[in-house]
């Protein structure tokens, strides 16, 4: 909680919302649970995805597997999104100043720039790779740096318990 009641921090954990986030027995755990639920299903398909592109189970077409993960990414984001908003409104002020949190923040802006990065450029030439051609050195480069940025956020993300 913040000290300062007129921070602005403050009023968001004052929130009837967020005070019911921190007082209700059940309902932190079940909003957390939506977001691990939300969290493995979106890294999931990334980790498949990122795996095809550094070489392994060659035999799947790329594109297909990227329209296939693709919707499940998107009803992850759509579990994950508002989660991770109600639980940080029920402790504000004490999440802005975690490094934990701070860098998972990072980490996740990261995820986005690496994945916008590779659909914009190295993605757009998958026709010509999708199954026979070796994957482009560039697109294992942004494959390995999204596996590095995935288990950062899943390491810092567990740390905010403990930092």
């Amino acid at each position: 909680m913040i000290s300062d009641p007129a921070s602005p921090l403050a009023a968001i954990e004052q929130l009837p919302l967020a005070v019911a986030m921190r007082h209700d027995l059940w309902l932190y755990p079940i909003v957390e649970i939506f977001h691990i639920i939300g969290f493995v299903t979106l890294v999931g398909g990334i980790i498949v995805l990122d795996l095809r592109l550094l070489g392994f189970s060659k035999g799947l077409p790329l594109q297909a597997l990227s329209r296939h993960v693709l919707p499940w990414s998107i009803g992850a984001l759509l579990l994950i999104v508002p989660s991770g908003l109600l639980m940080f409104i029920a402790h504000a002020g004490d999440l802005v100043g975690n490094t934990a949190f701070i860098i998972k923040m990072v980490l996740l802006l990261c995820a986005g720039a690496n994945a916008a990065a590779f659909h914009a450029g190295v993605f757009r030439g998958a026709a010509a790779w999708d199954t026979a051609v070796e994957v482009p050195l560039a697109a294992k480069r942004h494959a390995l740096a999204s596996l590095l940025i995935w288990a950062g956020v899943l390491a810092c993300g567990r740390l905010l318990a403990y930092i």
